[in-house]
């Protein structure tokens, strides 16, 4: 029923930017909070951002000044602009929303983020 699809990963260059997109269906979205985790090869997968219900954003230390989440609730559509890339950030990005007394946790698909010249 709830499904939290991904867009916007690709190949940029050290420097570039991208705009990862999620759009959520079957949920309230506008209630929720919401999430971008990332994992790199080897490596456990990390929170990036998230950002309340409220519009209250956070960003782990790695992304603080270069990374950006918003959200459209016309659109059940959460954001990651990502500016500045560096060979670091490359990771398979993921859309989460977590649990709350109405809904359970779910996960996007997943898109991935290569940062390389």
């Amino acid at each position: 029923q709830v499904q939290l699809v991904e867009s916007g990963g690709g190949l940029v260059q050290p420097g570039g930017s991208l705009r990862l997109s999620c759009v959520a269906s079957g949920t309230a979205f506008s209630i929720n909070n919401m999430a971008w985790y990332r994992q790199a090869p080897g490596k456990q997968r990390e929170l990036v951002a998230t950002i309340t219900s409220g519009g209250t954003t956070n960003y782990t230390d790695s992304v603080k000044g270069r990374f950006s989440i918003s959200r459209d609730n016309a659109k059940n559509t959460l954001y990651l602009q990502m500016n500045s890339l560096k060979p670091e950030d490359t990771a398979v990005y993921y859309c989460y929303q977590p649990r709350s007394f109405f809904w359970g946790e779910y996960w996007g698909q997943g898109t991935q983020v290569t940062v390389s010249s």
